[in-house]
């Protein structure tokens, strides 16, 4: 059962709005599991969960990883035959920082070679701020408060976002790991969503 935008925007746009409520309470089991669990409980089938639930009724192939090439504007993830091992090392950089990087940068990380990757068919930037929200809380050690989200808050204003993710592809281009931007970009809104309790 699937629905097309093309066919019905309205469906599609209510389609997606309701995955998106079922993804945020999803997340918030795993965050809660993430922070009982510890760092190693984040792994590939949190992220095919958080998928899948994202995209249910609206693509074929959630929760599984892309096996096939795809666009995203000027960005050309690569090749679909990389991207399995591309997210074990994904996943293992995130546990092998877990205590190096601040809850941001891990947060800026996650989120940006996510998106970097772009592992799956649909959904990849609603997986991508989910998983960004996860570091943060499991990171910090607590369902962080707040009315709005960082996702949520994210999706309001997508033009820093970008340039967040323009500035750390740039850094990688030219062979640097260079999240900063990103980093500050998460900071502000959370300190913005910590402050709208």
């Amino acid at each position: 059962m699937i629905v097309i935008e093309e066919n019905d925007p309205d469906l599609y746009a209510d389609v997606l709005e309701k995955n998106l409520l079922r993804q945020y309470d999803l997340l918030t089991n795993c965050i809660e599991i993430g922070l009982k669990q510890g760092h190693t409980s984040f792994d590939k089938y949190t992220l095919w969960a958080l998928n899948h639930t994202a995209v249910t009724n609206i693509s074929q192939f959630g929760g599984r990883f892309r096996e096939e090439p795809i666009y995203v504007g000027n960005h050309i993830p690569p090749h679909f035959k990389d991207v399995p091992d591309l997210m074990d090392r994904f996943i293992s950089t995130i546990h092998e920082n877990w205590f190096n990087w601040k809850p941001t940068e891990l947060a800026a990380y996650g989120l940006w070679r996510l998106n970097w990757i772009h592992p799956f068919i649909e959904g990849n930037g609603r997986t991508a701020r989910a998983i960004c929200y996860y570091l943060l809380c499991a990171r910090t050690g607590i369902l962080l408060p707040g009315r709005k989200i960082v996702p949520e808050r994210i999706r309001d204003d997508r033009q820093p976002y970008y340039r967040a993710l323009r500035s750390a592809d740039q850094a990688w281009h030219n062979g640097n790991l260079d999240i900063s931007e990103m980093e500050i970009y998460l900071a502000d809104l959370l300190e913005a969503q910590l402050r709208d309790q």
